[in-house]
Parts: C-alpha cells; structure tokens; sequence
C-alpha cells in the first residue's frame, strides 16, 4: 500500500533512485516492487517480530551503512499508531540530511519536515492516501495513484504449469478463494467459506482454487471436505512470487481482508472482500471489488483478537451474500493489467464501496 507514495517519490524527480529499509519478512515482496533501485534489510528493535538480542551492535553497524550510502533524504512511512523517532534517530545518527515523517509529538531536530498526525483523532484515510499525503508534503505526486507489483516471468510459467497439472486452463474461469488471516478477528468463519464455495461451485460451475501458507493446509482441508464438491488446493505450495502469479491470472479472488487482497489490487484482480470492522483503512485500493462486512457498535477496536469474543464483524455475513458478490464479479468484462507493472489504466472501472461511518470523520478511502 505504499507503492504510490515510492511512485510519487520516483516520479517528481527524474532519475531519483530509491532504497527501501525494510525487515526481513517485508524485503520478500521488493523484488516485484518495480518502483524500488534497492532493498536494505534490517530487523529494528522497535519491531514487534524482532527478538531478543545481546547488544546494539547490529544498530551501530545499521547506522554506518546508511552513512556510507550518502543518501540526500529519507522518508519514513508508518501506520498512525507507529512512533516515527526511533526510524528518525536512525537516520540523523547517519547524518541523512533530510527527514520527513507523520508524527504526534514534537520531534525537534529529528525531523527536518514534521507533518503533524492528525490520525485517528482529526480523521481517518485509507493507508494510500496516508502515505501520498506524506510525501506531497515534501512536494511529490503522481498522477498513477495505483499499486503495483510485477510478476516474475518464471512465476507465472511456473503456476500456469502448475494449474495445468490440475485439469485448470490458467486462461479460463475460476475462482481462487484464501480462507486465512494472521488476525483472528479478521477471519471470517470456516463453516462459512466452506458454504460458500460449495454455492460458486454449483452456480459458476468452475474451479474452486484454495491457497494458504503451510500451516493454512488444515484450515484449507477442513473447508474442503465440509464444503462437498470438487477443488484444488494449493496451500503451503506457491512462493510469494507464485501467489502474485496466481492472482495476477485469477479471475476473481474471495479473502478475508488480508496480504493476497492488496496484491490482488495491484494486480488489478477483482476482490470479494471479507472486511472485519477492525479498522477502516485498509479496503481494496483502486480494483474491481465487493466489501462485505456486518455493522457492529465495537466497529474500529484495532484489535488483532475481537475483545467481544462474537467475531460479529464477519458472522453476520451470509455464504449467500458472499457467492452472490463474487457471480457480480465473475460475470463482469474487467479492464485488467496482468503485466503487474504499475501502468496506468485509464477505463478501469472502480465501484465506490462504503464503509460504516467511523467515531471519527472518514477520509480519502477508495475502493
């Protein structure tokens, strides 16, 4: 989601060259990131999935490579309940002359362009909008606000060989459907997509293709046998690049609101989106879509875990609703871009989808 603002950064200076500092787990998707010259990898201590370590020597050793590098600026993106000054201290200690951020408190030295947060208390945007605003602070735009990703050529060989190996022309109709979610308040129910595909599979009369990480395939089984008629799974057997691929071929895609969705997005693959209230940010950007949710007064409790313990975001919506969104999509003549390479398509058609008014006025989201 923040592949516009690298665009706009790129775009607004001609040969500006661009290095994205990123952890581990974010540096597996930058190499189909088209906008990017380099990835520096980097598993800060202010994050929550680096572990324990002895000392501060990887952080000083952090300090001089972005030193050695002589970059003129750097951009730190976060989401608003991200502190920006750990990233900022970083920066300034490597003698990076210019640094720009969202950021609540006073920053003083630490940023030499502080935009002062107005989320979540003055509004809330979708996170593109979040981060294009960020860096229209420092004078960049782009006139292709899309996300992108490009697809390997050897990955889409790859999952065209593999789809062929399951009786499924990789050109034809089907449906991929991805049934997991790191945030268990943002899943919706297994008894549910298992009623679901069972209705697209009677009504579309397609392949039903499931996919998940490896320790999805339980999950992934448990749907298929429940659901009583005939699919593939391809869990835990696409990389990163391979489920890029996937979708980039797929002509629909059913998830929760999870990682596949906005790479679908950027894929320009129409997606059914099973959105749990959590949070309203984070819809489908600029694709094809149906966001499917239920009202609930806990609505935007940015918990990982319903604190209700009801899951009422997701359990209100009906296997019915969820086959009938994804027919809408399936029958539709869809302006795609299954390149993955960011070009701008001007007749794209793009539904506008509403979310329930947040506490707080909703601002910038797209669908």
């Amino acid at each position: 989601m923040t592949t516009p603002a690298l665009r706009a950064l790129r775009d607004s200076v001609p040969g500006r060259r661009i290095t994205l500092l990123t952890s581990a787990g974010g540096a597996a998707i930058t190499g189909m990131v088209p906008e990017l010259d380099e990835t520096v990898t980097y598993d800060a201590p202010w994050v929550k999935a680096t572990g324990e370590r002895a000392d501060s020597r990887a952080d000083l050793a952090m300090v001089e490579r972005l030193r050695g590098g002589r970059f003129d600026a750097a951009v730190i993106f976060t989401v608003y309940s991200q502190n920006p000054l750990p990233a900022a201290m970083l920066c300034y200690l490597a003698d990076i002359p210019l640094r720009l951020a969202h950021c609540h408190e006073n920053p003083y030295r630490l940023l030499t362009t502080w935009v002062p947060d107005p989320e979540p208390a003055g509004l809330v945007r979708h996170e593109v909008r979040r981060q294009l605003d960020l860096v229209a602070a420092a004078g960049a735009s782009t006139r292709n606000e899309r996300l992108s990703l490009r697809v390997p050529p050897h990955a889409m060989s790859d999952v065209r060989g593999r789809l062929f190996a399951e009786g499924i022309d990789p050109h034809g109709r089907f449906v991929v459907i991805h049934p997991g979610a790191s945030a268990p308040s943002r899943r919706y129910p297994p008894e549910s997509f298992a009623a679901a595909a069972r209705q697209l599979a009677a009504i579309a009369r397609c392949p039903i293709v499931f996919t998940g990480s490896d320790g999805e395939r339980e999950l992934v089984e448990g749907i298929r046998r429940e659901m009583g008629a005939a699919s593939v799974s391809l869990a835990g057997r696409l990389s990163l690049q391979g489920m890029a691929a996937l979708l980039a071929l797929a002509p629909v895609l059913v998830s929760n609101n999870t990682g596949p969705v906005h790479m679908a997005a950027a894929l320009g693959t129409p997606v059914v989106d099973l959105y749990g209230l959590t949070n309203p940010q984070h819809a489908p950007w600029q694709v094809p879509s149906r966001v499917l949710f239920h009202d609930v007064p806990c609505r935007y409790c940015y918990k990982s875990v319903c604190p209700q313990q009801h899951h009422g975001c997701l359990r209100g919506v009906s296997p019915d609703d969820v086959a009938r969104a994804a027919m809408e999509l399936l029958d539709r003549d869809w302006e795609r871009d299954p390149a993955g390479d960011g070009q701008e398509l001007p007749r794209l058609v793009v539904p506008e989808v509403l979310l329930p008014p947040p506490t707080t006025p909703l601002s910038g989201g797209q669908a």
